[in-house]
């Protein structure tokens, strides 16, 4: 008893031990502000926007009901919760191995045994009963950190699963958001096409009353019916791109397509002023970013693991109970048996599968820092191309506005002149083309930059609470 005592201290006093190897993430260039110039204003409190509702800076009832169901009903969302459930027990399974096992043991049994077995007396029955009921427990000395560090690992892969639901949350939120955008988009340039076939309409009956007239010829009125029939056209295709981005939306929010609507919106969006960042809280924002750092810490747990298995295994044992050949009074204390004391198990030839899992491990190391890396360069272009398509487009949208007045004047002036015999259709019907296409891509591009908003907020990381 002495010496399991001193056993036991001492493993005690090593179980602080890890062989799992510091953790060192890879180096990634940092600047110290982001290249692309951006509609940044000072950050204030009241600027700030909570990551788990930065699309209300939109300014729009609508998406914030739509945000809503996507929560309740996504199931992409439910799968990837799902997902972190299955992440969260596992961890808890191996938090498991830093307790000890206890268990209760109970056997009854008749055996023969063998005449011939060593050493066979005359008093050794041949025929015998054996029962038995016990309390055991064990508990293996983590001498080494294996357990603790078999736990790290699973807990930092819970931690990156709850990041992974983070990051699909807010991948999912802004793909409705671009989605409802989109939308917008086209029921604005419904709108434009509804007046424009209603111009086109007026346009026509007064080519065909000077046609009647005499003044024109069939030409004219071909003309003007071609702009007409044409403009019909783009709405028609307008409706088509319309009802598949409705029935994606439906999808998204977990609802039938076939019941789901949703009314033309015209009224402007707001563009939202994003509060000015700096790249390095990118790293402490981006839960992908947070998910890939946290998977690389895993790895680097698991390489200790691998490292514990060149050492013993100690494990404490004990046990307590009864045991007899007689069915009938043997909970008694004659029949009592006990046992404690520790095992040590260490494995001296294994054909290399120690030295394989190690590289393994290590190889897994060198992957998940790897797509750290990838990562959070990823992000960083991430925001560059956002940045850039929020300015450019920014810029492209007030120079297209100005050409939507130069063209509608220049429409202007050849409806006059039609009218007053002094041109043929023709310059009209190009002043309208030039016209109608002027202000579609007006309306594409105040579009395009609200939805470079979207992926901007998303390539922040959803928000600047905090």
């Amino acid at each position: 008893m002495r010496r399991v005592e001193l056993s036991i201290v001492a493993a005690l006093a090593l179980a602080g031990c890890s062989l799992a190897p510091k953790l060192e993430l890879p180096e990634v260039p940092v600047a110290d502000s982001y290249k692309e110039p951006a509609p940044w204003m000072e950050a204030a409190p009241a600027d700030r926007l909570p990551r788990d509702a930065w699309w209300q800076a939109y300014g729009d009832a609508e998406l914030n009901n739509l945000q809503a169901k996507l929560i309740r009903n996504s199931p992409d969302l439910q799968a990837a919760l799902a997902r972190y459930n299955q992440a969260k027990a596992f961890a808890d399974q191996l938090r498991s191995g830093l307790f000890p096992s206890f268990g209760l043991r109970a056997d009854g049994v008749r055996a023969r045994q063998s005449e011939t077995r060593p050493p066979a007396g005359q008093a050794a029955p041949r025929y015998y009963n054996a029962y038995g009921v016990g309390f055991e427990a064990a508990y293996e000395l983590d001498l080494w950190g294996r357990v603790r560090n078999d736990v790290a690992a699973g807990d930092l892969e819970a931690s990156a699963a709850a990041a992974d639901l983070e990051s699909a949350r807010l991948s999912l939120q802004a793909q409705l958001a671009d989605y409802y955008i989109a939308l917008y988009g086209l029921d604005r340039e419904a709108a434009l096409l509804a007046d424009t076939v209603a111009a086109y309409e007026r346009a026509l009956s007064l080519t065909k009353e000077r046609h009647d007239a005499g003044i024109v010829s069939g030409l004219d009125v071909a003309r003007a019916q071609t702009q007409l029939d044409t403009a019909r056209s783009q709405r028609s295709q307008n409706q088509a791109q319309r009802a598949t981005l409705e029935h994606a939306i439906a999808a998204l929010v977990g609802e039938s397509p076939s019941q789901f609507s949703l009314e033309p919106r015209s009224a402007p969006l707001q563009l939202p002023r994003i509060p000015r960042d700096v790249p390095s809280n990118l790293l402490q924002r981006r839960p992908d970013i947070a998910a890939a750092q946290r998977r690389t810490a895993a790895a680097n747990a698991s390489v200790g693991v691998a490292r514990a298995a060149y050492f013993p295994f100690i494990t404490l044992n004990g046990l307590y109970g009864f045991e007899s050949t007689r069915s009938s009074d043997w909970l008694t204390a004659p029949n009592a048996a006990w046992s404690v004391g520790p095992t040590l198990l260490l494995e001296l030839f294994d054909a290399g599968r120690r030295r394989a899992r190690m590289e393994q491990a290590r190889a897994v190391l060198e992957e998940a820092g790897a797509a750290y890396r990838g990562i959070v360069l990823a992000a960083f272009q991430d925001v560059e191309d956002s940045l850039a398509l929020l300015h450019h487009y920014g810029s492209a949208a007030e120079a297209e506005r100005s050409a939507v007045t130069s063209a509608q004047q220049s429409l202007d002036f050849a409806m006059n002149r039609y009218r007053e015999g002094a041109v043929s259709y023709l310059e009209v019907a190009q002043s309208q083309t030039v016209a109608l296409n002027a202000q579609r891509d007006a309306l594409d591009l105040e579009t395009r930059q609200l939805r470079a908003s979207v992926a901007l907020i998303r390539a922040l990381g959803g928000g600047w609470e905090g």
